[in-house]
């Protein structure tokens, strides 16, 4: 046995084959422990995500779904798109996504199946029928795309909207992830200041924030509510 821990954690590494130590790392005195679980993480929109994947990036390996087929219009949601984007690349280039860095998958964006699911519910108020069609719609196809590459716990950025209901999400996610075989990341992200955080970083950032949720439904309520839908950051 080596004199010392440094040696003996040497021996360890050098008889680990290179993909095998990508997956593990070792403690001083050469302890096996597996990486972080790979979390797909579906995300409404940059400012939102910035909090949440602060929280969660030491717990996970995260992956970035961007699917949001209820933005209206098209060029509301590549604005959207590309705040998405500029934070993954932004983050990515500091340490911690240096460390441990963000991945991100953009679904087809079908805003016509959206119009269709919630047909008949133009007129539901905000956080109704409406809604939950549209927030299940969006967690289904989460676990779809999650079940599909190999991820077993999905999750979600919503929560960290102050007008978003977490026990209605959480209902949603664990009834979809069971019917997935998956595991539903359930947290209150706005919870500990969350939502707060999100706008803090988006200002560092940089990043668009919009100020209504994106369908044209919300827009048109943000409209009579005396703005004009006009966009902020």
């Amino acid at each position: 046995m080596p004199s010392d821990p440094a040696s003996k954690f040497n021996n360890l590494s050098a008889a680990v084959p290179p993909e095998e130590a990508r997956r593990y790392s070792l403690s001083d005195y050469g302890e096996e422990r597996e990486e972080r679980p790979a979390l797909l993480l579906h995300t409404c929109c940059g400012p939102c995500s910035t909090a949440v994947v602060e929280r969660l990036a030491e717990r996970y390996r995260i992956t970035l779904y961007f699917c949001n087929s209820n933005i209206d219009d098209e060029e509301e949601y590549r604005r959207r798109l590309a705040a998405q984007r500029a934070f993954v690349a932004a983050y990515n280039g500091t340490d911690a996504g240096l460390a441990s860095p963000l991945a991100l998958v953009v679904a087809p964006y079908a805003p016509e199946a959206f119009l269709a699911s919630v047909a008949g519910q133009e007129d539901a108020p905000e956080g109704g029928a409406r809604c939950r069609i549209c927030i299940a719609g969006r967690l289904e196809a989460t676990a779809a795309h999650a079940a599909m590459n190999g991820f077993s716990v999905f999750s979600t950025t919503l929560s960290v909207s102050p007008h978003k209901d977490f026990e209605g999400i959480l209902w949603l996610g664990r009834e979809i992830a069971v019917r997935y075989g998956l595991t539903f990341l359930g947290e209150d992200f706005k919870a500990r200041g969350g939502f707060a955080r999100s706008v803090e970083l988006s200002k560092q950032y940089g990043l668009y924030r919009q100020n209504f949720c994106g369908c044209r439904f919300s827009r048109r309520d943000a409209e009579a509510r005396g703005g004009r839908g006009e966009r902020a950051r």
